[in-house]
Parts: C-alpha cells; structure tokens; sequence
C-alpha cells in the first residue's frame, strides 16, 4: 500500500510516500503560513497529486486537532487555521481517504509502530524544543483524553512559585525543560552561546556544564510526576536535544534516586526516527482509517 504523508509545520510542509514501512520521495518546502491556511491546503493538495498511486492520505500537523472529524480546535502558527477541517477538504480535493492528527501524536504513533516504542503498549513520548509536546500509549492505544487534547505536558506546573494568573504558562514544565529554556538559561550567563549545539560543545567548561545539568534537573522533576502519574513502561524522548548522550546519561543519574522503587523499571529512551517520526505515524494512521493495513 502506498499512502501519503504529510507534515504541516509552521514554517515546513514536509512529504513523503510510506511502502511497506519505508518512506520514499522525501521532499520539503515552505509553509508559507503568512499566506493563510486556505492557501496552504492548496499546495499540500498540489503536492499530494504529484505522488502516483497513492491510495490515502496521513497528515500531521502542528495545532490541536478534533480526532472524530480532523477538525483543527487550535492552532496559534498559521492565520486562519483554527476552526478549518483539512480532512473534509482535502477528501473534496483528492477523492481520497485523509486522516489528521496532531504532531506530537502522530510522532508517537510512528514510534509506536516503526520505532523507540515498537513492541510497547504502554509508554509516554515527549519532544523538547520550542516547547514540550507530550502523547501517552495506554493498552496499545493512543490516550486522546476527553476532548481529544491529551499529552500537553508542557503545562505541568513545575514551579508553582512562579506562576502569575495574568500570564498563561508561567511555572510551567517547558518554560524550565524546554530546549528553548536551556538556551535562555545558558546565554543568561555566556551571552554568546545561542543555541543547543554551541552549548554542547562547551561541556568541558565546568560552569556551562552546571548550567546544563541544572536544566536536565528540571526536566526530571516533569518526568518523575508523569511516570508516578501513568506507570508506563518506558518514556520515549525526542526532539534534536534529545541526540546528545551526555542528556541521556545524566538524566539516568537524576532520574532514579527521586522515583518511587517500585517504578524504578520505567526506561527512557532515545527516540528513533527524528523528523521523520510524524510522517511515518500520519501513514500509519491513514492506513488504519481506511482500512488498508
């Protein structure tokens, strides 16, 4: 089966064709999200014509999303997409079966079915980057929650101290954990370290590497309340951070002592597929949807 895969980001729309578990044809152009998000279907629907013999359509996409119709509830990244059903239009415009899904979940479901996760029916995935994006596997299944939005574990609050109720988001998990928390807590310090890889390639000055420690620090205290919360048997980590061993070690380190004994078992791991996560777990789903797979 040949299904379609797209990935709608704020500044990329990413495509592919999934085969037999592969993905070919990997091409990348601009969101170009200043011109709308009517006009930003109409050039995922060009792209999607320009994949022969494809026989359904996955998308991923940034936003929240409304899993019984693909409508978007939310999205802050792409003016007018809030309120669109990209399934329905695209189904009008391709005459082909579409399935949506947020891009966390669908990074998941790629994990789940060709990855870190692969084998594993009960297990967390979160991505640190600008944010924290979060989805949870319970009995083989993705956990939608009750409006379809669960896994935002972002907005844990970590650092209840901090938090202003006129500021939505203050003491949150990713406004400590995020990868854009490392950078603004380093660059605090050494104005001219400004992103994750000139950080990393200063570990061996002992203060930078007290400050990244810091940093994996608070990453942990999200973790313990979210493995003492679900009990999963394994927390899958992602986002182009998440590459650097140094994290995985140290998080190991801080990890166990402040779990309870008896979820001490729960593994982390390293996520497998990197960008190309949500596009293999938008062909999958597609695939299920229409009952192809």
């Amino acid at each position: 089966m040949r299904t379609a895969c797209v990935d709608i980001g704020g500044t990329y729309i990413k495509t592919a064709v999934l085969e037999d578990g592969r993905l070919s044809s990997l091409q990348e152009t601009s969101t170009n999200a200043a011109a709308g998000a009517e006009q930003m279907l109409r050039n995922v629907a060009e792209l999607v014509h320009g994949m022969p013999g494809v026989q359904c359509v996955g998308i991923s996409t940034a936003g929240e999303v409304e899993p019984q119709t693909g409508r978007i509830r939310f999205a802050c990244n792409i003016p007018g997409y809030t309120g669109m059903n990209p399934k329905t239009l695209l189904e009008q415009q391709l005459g082909l079966p579409v399935a949506v899904e947020n891009d966390v979940n669908a990074a998941a479901m790629g994990e789940y079915a060709f990855g870190a996760a692969k084998g594993k029916q009960d297990f967390l995935m979160l991505t640190f980057g600008t944010g924290i994006g979060g989805a949870a596997f319970a009995g083989g299944q993705l956990y939608r929650g009750s409006l379809g939005s669960a896994g935002e574990f972002g907005g844990l609050i970590t650092h209840p101290e901090a938090v202003d109720p006129a500021c939505q988001g203050t003491g949150s998990y990713e406004r400590y954990a995020s990868t854009t928390a490392l950078v603004k807590r380093v660059s605090a310090r050494f104005p001219e370290l400004t992103d994750g890889r000139a950080i990393f390639a200063r570990l061996e000055d002992d203060s930078v590497r007290a400050e990244v420690d810091g940093w994996i620090r608070e990453i942990s205290y999200g973790l313990v309340s979210l493995i003492h919360a679900f009990d999963p048997e394994a927390v899958v980590l992602g986002g182009g951070v998440m590459k650097q061993d140094y994290i995985q070690s140290q998080l190991a380190r801080q990890l166990q002592p402040l779990l309870k004994p008896s979820f001490r078992g729960c593994r982390l791991i390293p996520a497998q597929l990197g960008n190309q996560a949500g596009l293999m777990g938008a062909g999958y789903l597609a695939g299920r949807c229409a009952g192809l797979e």
